[in-house]
């Protein structure tokens, strides 16, 4: 399947930024201001283009291992105290998300950058590594990373400067070596630095590193769907297994149904992406195991919208964001986000409706069991009879997964 792979992780950055924003107050546009920062000082140290194109993916993806221990990572105020504190916790993130990075489709050698990209330039990180045994990779995003948290800046302004530069100074061969700081100032003058926090971000981005598409086999795709899902999933843990467990159903479904193989592979991503959009919902939400109230559910169902707009930067990805984002659609129109009817909804549509559904009736969370085939099928078919799901799907479902 051939994929803007670098549009999908800038919208799984995205999703990141969220996530991380809930738990340590991070600003909009985080990694990415982390990735387009680092793509400056790389290129002042002559950088090659494939070596920027994976610092790019490390930078958007750099606190991927969204656990409990991102909670404890930046618990402390870096702004009135610049030591790191929690190194045993920070180490198991970074190497967390060293491990979740292994499968994903780099064209240069990213060892160890995200594992040491905590690492400070007198040895005093969690893995006890100074500046020279690290990878120059892991100390741009270091770097950038961290005066970024520490600026914690809507908007880029000349004093906003003058403190990431006392910052800078103040920590020389403590926490950053003096090459990167270099490189820093050398790609960001005061006249560069402004810019961090105007709306054309992205786009610079974009600019520095082409999205150059990407032909990936399936094993590939499955790699890259599950570490999506996992951020999504790692939300929540009352939803630990969900959008794995959807794309597979989707991907089994699809294959029984008789579809060709490239659509089985897009059912199985569009499973894993269907709810991306939950990155943006409250966990007081998110994780309440008693009945939503209307105004709570009325959040919640903004979801499947996020979905629809988070999946709609990435290029010629209409078809699989649509069978992500209208997963909630019913066909008499009473779904949402958008109220589609039948005659709007496609059979792979209709497919992620069914299976969105059986899978949430029939796997466990912490305050429930999951049902038996028979009655999950049960409940389906009923709701096929309302009018809200299409009845030959669901005597698809039932028939593909008997056995399972």
């Amino acid at each position: 399947m051939n994929i803007d792979v670098m549009g999908l992780i800038g919208a799984c950055s995205y999703a990141l930024d969220c996530v991380e924003a809930e738990l340590t107050q991070v600003t909009t546009l985080h990694s990415k201001r982390v990735a387009y920062m680092s793509i400056r000082m790389a290129r002042q140290m002559n950088t090659p283009q494939d070596a920027l194109q994976d610092l790019a993916v490390c930078a958007l993806l750099h606190d991927n291992a969204l656990t409990q221990y991102i909670r404890e990572e930046l618990n402390g105020d870096i702004t009135s105290d610049t030591s790191v504190s929690g190194k045993p916790l920070i180490g198991i993130h970074c190497t967390l998300g060293e491990d979740n990075l292994q499968r994903l489709p780099f064209l240069t050698n990213v060892c160890d950058v995200i594992r040491y990209h905590h690492e400070n330039a007198d040895g005093s990180g969690p893995f006890g590594k100074t500046w020279q045994e690290v990878p120059l990779f892991a100390r741009i995003i270091h770097l950038c990373d961290l005066l970024d948290v520490y600026c914690r800046a809507k908007t880029f302004t000349s004093d906003t400067y003058k403190k990431a530069d006392h910052f800078l100074s103040a920590n020389t061969d403590t926490l950053f070596d003096h090459t990167c700081v270099d490189a820093f100032r050398s790609a960001f003058p005061e006249s560069e630095f402004v810019t961090l926090g105007e709306n054309d971000l992205e786009t610079r981005l974009w600019q520095e590193v082409p999205r150059i598409r990407q032909e990936l086999d399936f094993t590939q795709i499955q790699a890259l769907a599950d570490f999506f899902a996992r951020i999504v999933d790692y939300k929540s843990p009352f939803t630990s297994t969900h959008s794995i467990g959807v794309a597979t159903d989707a991907e089994l479904l699809a294959r029984y149904m008789g579809f060709d193989e490239d659509t089985a592979q897009k059912m199985y991503l569009a499973g894993a992406l269907h709810d991306i959009g939950k990155v943006a919902i409250g966990n007081e939400i998110l994780e309440k195991p008693d009945r939503l109230t209307d105004d709570e559910f009325a959040v919640m169902k903004h979801h499947a919208a996020y979905t629809y707009s988070i999946l709609s930067n990435i290029e010629d990805f209409e078809e699989i964001r649509d069978w992500a984002a209208f997963h909630h659609e019913r066909l008499d129109g009473t779904g949402y986000p958008f109220k589609k009817t039948a005659a709007e909804l496609n059979t792979q549509e209709r497919i992620m409706a069914c299976v969105d559904i059986y899978q949430a009736l029939t796997e466990s969370r912490p305050y429930k069991k999951g049902m038996p085939h028979e009655k999950a099928s049960s409940i389906l078919r009923d709701m096929a009879e309302r009018g809200w799901l299409d009845g030959d799907i669901v005597t698809q479902v039932d028939q593909c997964f008997v056995n399972v």
